[in-house]
């Protein structure tokens, strides 16, 4: 059966195993870690494996791990010392970044390999919660370094056929990545952007395509993503999504702004 595609908050850091301070404070975190433990409860089928593309990973062009085995890659910094302690030991998915560089090539799209990367926290920190038994393996993908939503979008499209070979398709990256004002209080700004993610998300796929090809003219979506790093994720989720309609999955306040999760097809989760 055909897989949805996601894009996936996936928190601040090791957020799940850290007692933030206010604004945040101790469980801030728990609604997203039950959203991301019920995920594939929401699918067709187990999926065989997972594609994830991650907003920790940047190359020249998208590049997949094709490691049996990926390492942990610590790539956060000033956390409790338990944090780096974490470890996350599903099989990478060769033959599924092998298929993936095909299909990117197939589409007039440049893509390479890596044989040597890590499990970011992109990567382990949502796994962790969705597949704790770390039984589901993975292909990690990079975002292309020139960070073009257009790209992403195309990037998507050309992995779409993914979802019918039993993949499943997730961005991993956050709806709200301002890091300078993530403690200040002020949640108006993505307020204003999560509106905009939603009437996008969940409008014709045309016109989604365009919305989000221009998300820099979205109100409040410079102030809220002033890197396009951590929302080019949804841009692949969509993209792979072609004409599926999109939906909202998780929605939820936490230390003060607003963040979401969202899904393409129709096996979402409630």
């Amino acid at each position: 059966m055909r897989q949805p595609t996601f894009y996936l908050t996936h928190g601040a850091g090791p957020c799940f195993w850290t007692d933030f301070p206010p604004p945040f404070g101790p469980r801030a975190y728990d609604g997203l870690a039950k959203y991301l433990a019920g995920l594939l409860d929401g699918l067709p089928e187990r999926p065989r494996a997972i594609l994830m593309v991650t907003a920790h990973w940047e190359e020249a062009v998208p590049t997949l791990s094709t490691s049996a085995a990926p390492p942990m890659l610590f790539d956060y910094h000033g956390f409790p010392e338990n944090t780096y302690e974490l470890s996350y030991l599903a099989p990478g998915a060769p033959q599924i970044a092998q298929r993936a560089i095909a299909l990117l090539r197939a589409s007039g799209i440049e893509a390479k390999e890596n044989s040597t990367r890590g499990y970011d926290h992109g990567v382990f920190v949502p796994m962790l919660k969705i597949d704790p038994s770390a039984g589901l393996p993975i292909a990690m993908m990079s975002l292309d370094g020139r960070l073009d939503p257009m790209q992403h979008l195309a990037i998507g499209a050309a992995l779409s056929p993914l979802r019918d070979e039993g993949v499943l398709i997730v961005g991993s990256g956050s709806s709200y990545h301002a890091l300078r004002h993530v403690w200040d209080g002020d949640p108006a700004a993505s307020i204003e952007f999560d509106d905009w993610l939603h009437d996008t998300v969940t409008c014709a796929p045309n016109e989604r395509q365009a919305r989000l090809s221009n998300w820099t003219m979205a109100p409040s979506g410079l102030r809220c993503h002033p890197r396009a790093d951590h929302l080019l994720p949804l841009m692949v989720a969509a993209g792979a999504a072609l004409d599926d309609p999109g939906q909202g999955t998780f929605r939820e306040a936490i230390g003060g702004k607003v963040y979401s999760c969202f899904s393409f097809g129709e096996a979402g989760v409630d």
